[in-house]
């Protein structure tokens, strides 16, 4: 019996095992924690008879394996996977193990540093009102893995992909590949722009078909020659598009036109933000693509509800809404999230700052923020940053609780309309992850508008 070895013990870690074991090889599953929940689920693994160490690290001349699997979340290039790559050992990620027993469905694969999620979201939400078994997962979602399982095999495998999952499954060769925005991200990881954006391209050179937000400043200047036979998109109408347009998919006069054809009014997506028409306009060139019709294109998305963490509305409160934009992990997410929606609002920003450029988002909470809330690690770099470009309505509250009671005040004291999570940072300070953040602010909305009833 072969041996594999998989690495993490996350969804992707356990589904890539459960799947290995299926197919007839002998699975240890290694994790450097060693927390109560892990030691749950190493239980439920050893129960099904796959072997679980913890609090160790792998070693791949000990172990030996055959097969490595990675989960997502641990990095491609520490030293452990570059030797057993170097060893000869058939070494893959998570993504890539589903692809070997998916090939026979057609993949969406969707990538690109923000957008992706709603994206893909729309995507699947089309594809299954067309009446095709096609579930959302990778970044989103199932794990791959759990998808490859299941019984029957889905019609389309629609995958949202990171860089850090593209990077470790090189043979994915998606039917559409769709490429929604690029800045800079992840570079403490990638180390280089062009090595991060090197990872995204290899993805989209692997699609049979490509779609590109043409209204992205950094696709749009490098799109007509390298991508030229691509179908691109554009909020700004056909004069706005470049490419082929009898290939793009774009708005005028207030309707999605694709390949020529009317297809939706823009306004039928409910979601704020012209960033989200760009993802609208993504989602239904990739529909076009796989020959799905007007009608299941436009019945999918009035129905749409939203991705929870983008810009999702939680509740109101005496004329004021709090909004959840929890997965604005990076400075340019943040600026879309403020741009979006209604001013003045009140801002609640910080967390783990990430490497990148703040000028816009400064600009745009100078334009649009009667206050800015600032939480965690990033508060005091944040406030100096505020203070060099004369901003000075700002206060550190360091905690969410604070955040929430302190917004509901302030936005009634500036009249706001708008009390807005969209921290510019990751999360890591505080919360396990961004979704764990939003969650708790959704919570604490909740509780305070329960316990502070409209007048």
């Amino acid at each position: 019996m072969p041996n594999a070895y998989v690495i993490g013990l996350g969804k992707s870690g356990i589904a890539s095992a459960k799947l290995l074991q299926r197919e007839g090889w002998q699975v240890t599953v290694s994790d450097r924690g060693n927390s109560e929940e892990l030691q749950k689920q190493r239980q439920s693994l050893l129960s099904a008879g796959i072997a679980v160490e913890l609090g160790d690290s792998f070693n791949p001349e000990v172990a030996a394996p055959e097969l490595v699997v990675v989960s997502p979340g641990v990095p491609w290039d520490v030293p452990s996977l570059v030797r057993s790559r170097e060893l000869g050992i058939d070494t893959i990620g998570e993504i890539e193990l589903a692809w070997r027993y998916l090939q026979k469905q057609p993949w969406v694969c969707v990538t690109g540093t923000n957008g992706k999620t709603t994206t893909t979201a729309l995507i699947a939400a089309i594809f299954q009102a067309a009446g095709f078994d096609a579930p959302a997962f990778g970044n989103i979602g199932y794990a791959a893995c759990e998808v490859a399982i299941a019984e029957p095999q889905p019609d389309w495998a629609i995958a949202e992909l990171s860089s850090y999952q593209i990077e470790s499954s090189p043979r994915v060769a998606p039917r559409i590949g769709v490429w929604t925005t690029f800045t800079p991200d992840h570079l403490a990881r990638h180390k280089t722009l062009e090595n991060y954006y090197n990872i995204k391209a290899h993805l989209l050179r692997q699609s049979q078909h490509q779609v590109f937000n043409g209204d992205d400043p950094f696709l749009r200047q490098i799109g007509p020659s390298q991508w030229p036979n691509a179908g691109w998109t554009s909020v700004t109408g056909k004069a706005g598009l470049i490419g082929d347009p009898t290939l793009g998919t774009y708005i005028e006069d207030g309707w999605v036109i694709a390949q020529g054809e009317a297809i939706l009014p823009a306004n039928t997506l409910r979601m704020p933000g012209s960033h989200n028409q760009q993802n609208l306009l993504l989602a239904v060139a990739a529909a076009r693509l796989a020959k799905i019709s007007k009608e299941a294109i436009t019945q999918a998305i009035a129905n749409f509800p939203g991705v929870p963490h983008r810009l999702e509305h939680i509740c109101d409160w005496q004329g004021i809404e709090f909004i959840n934009d929890s997965k604005a992990t990076n400075y340019d997410a943040a600026e879309v999230g403020l741009a979006s929606v209604e001013s003045p609002a009140i801002l609640i920003a910080g967390g783990e700052a990430k490497e990148g450029d703040d000028k816009g988002w400064l600009q745009v909470i100078h334009a649009k923020a009667a206050a800015v809330l600032l939480i965690g690690n990033a508060a005091p770099t944040f406030a100096q940053r505020l203070k060099q470009v004369g901003y000075t309505q700002f206060e550190i509250v360091e905690t969410m609780e604070r955040a929430v009671i302190s917004g509901a005040e302030l936005a009634q004291k500036h009249q706001a309309k708008v009390v807005l999570l969209s921290p510019a940072c990751a999360s890591f300070d505080q919360y396990a992850n961004f979704e764990q953040r939003g969650d708790h602010f959704r919570q604490l909305c909740k509780t305070f508008v329960a316990e502070h009833p409209t007048l």
